[in-house]
């Protein structure tokens, strides 16, 4: 018999990277349309005369940093290849093979990658009628065999997210067993006061955990680096479970480096989300269904059109992300590019 890697691969889902077209506008990846400030340009550009050398493998100067900026000891900081890679180890240091895991579908689509390779068995619960998490079908999926609830707020792909009472109630009825992972990818991104920052919970409740990135606001999705922060028992397991090395020099040098830059970088936040909500407006008057989002992107719960409308997109030269049988995920950009989606999107609305 032939070598045969596990059989159970063979149903493992793709993760499926948002497209990139020759001469097409790319809206399709959630990055912020801006490269590094020429601060972090230039401190990543120094650090290329050490890239003979290994990186720090503990990430012990980025941690030190994160914990001082969150301000919580550094046990509970773990860095990590990016959010993607965190979530992997996360899975593998929190569960036994068919132990559970809990989460919205759709959402982030490393959530059933993970928790299948880890050998966890995939509690998938239905966002409710407004695209967004229903935590109290989320909190009855909940069992003695229960080990993660991933909570992506705001979510990936819809951009909705759940806001403080909500989260309370939900909170107050998941087991002090059970860690509560808040996926805070567009944390930065967030303009509603009523959806609260995850690190308040995680200083008040012993079970829940955060995820956060420098790949979205801070612009540094080509370098990968993320940091989870939770109970240090667990962030100890992440960091045992960590591939060494992963977290290279120069992911290292442009984290801190954007640390230094965070009023400026933040700043362009506020730009990109005031275009958010002018591309949702002139959505929903040209016809179109759109809920509310609190992340850099928005999303057309289109169903069975998706596809179609992505394919006209591209005829417009502007690439979106289609997710068959459910929607389209649109990531703003500059005005002028966002109003070349907007054209496109209202040429479809007006085909005969």
């Amino acid at each position: 018999m032939p070598v045969q890697p596990r059989a159970d691969l063979v149903s493992l889902p793709d993760y499926v990277a948002g497209r990139t077209v020759p001469g097409a506008i790319k809206l399709s990846s959630n990055e912020v349309p801006d490269g590094p400030l020429p601060s972090v340009a230039t401190a990543i550009a120094e650090a290329t005369t050490n890239v003979n050398r290994y990186p720090d493998a503990s990430v012990g100067k980025l941690a030190a940093r994160l914990a001082a900026k969150v301000d919580l000891p550094v046990e509970r900081i773990a860095v990590g290849c990016g959010s993607v890679s965190l979530c992997h180890q996360l899975m593998h240091a929190m569960c036994e093979p068919g132990e559970e895991v809990v989460y919205a579908w759709r959402s982030f689509e490393t959530y059933p990658i993970a928790s299948q390779i880890a050998l966890a068995t995939q509690v998938k619960v239905p966002l409710d009628a407004e695209h967004a998490h229903d935590l109290d079908a989320m909190a009855d999926a909940v069992t003695p065999n229960t080990r993660v609830v991933l909570v992506c707020n705001p979510n990936n792909p819809t951009g909705t997210a759940k806001r403080r009472a909500e989260l309370d109630r939900f909170l107050d009825r998941i087991p002090s067993s059970v860690l509560v992972v808040l996926d805070e990818a567009y944390r930065e991104f967030v303009s509603d006061p009523e959806v609260p920052d995850g690190l308040d919970y995680v200083r008040a409740r012993d079970n829940v955990a955060v995820l956060r990135t420098f790949s979205k606001a801070y612009g540094l999705a080509g370098l990968r680096v993320g940091y989870f922060v939770g109970p240090a028992e667990v962030a100890a397991a992440i960091r045992k479970v960590y591939v060494p090395f992963s977290v290279n020099s120069l992911a290292q040098i442009a984290a801190m480096a954007s640390l230094d830059a965070e009023d400026e970088l933040l700043a362009r936040c506020e730009t990109i989300v005031a275009e958010r909500d002018r591309v949702r407006a002139e959505l929903i008057e040209a016809g179109y269904d759109v809920p509310d989002s609190q992340a850099n992107f928005v999303w057309l719960p289109l169903g069975d059109a998706a596809l179609d409308f992505a394919e006209h997109t591209l005829t417009k030269k502007v690439v979106v992300r289609a997710f068959a049988g459910d929607g389209v995920r649109v990531t703003i950009s500059h005005p002028e590019e966002n109003d070349l989606f907007l054209h496109a999107a209202r040429s479809y609305r007006n085909r005969s």
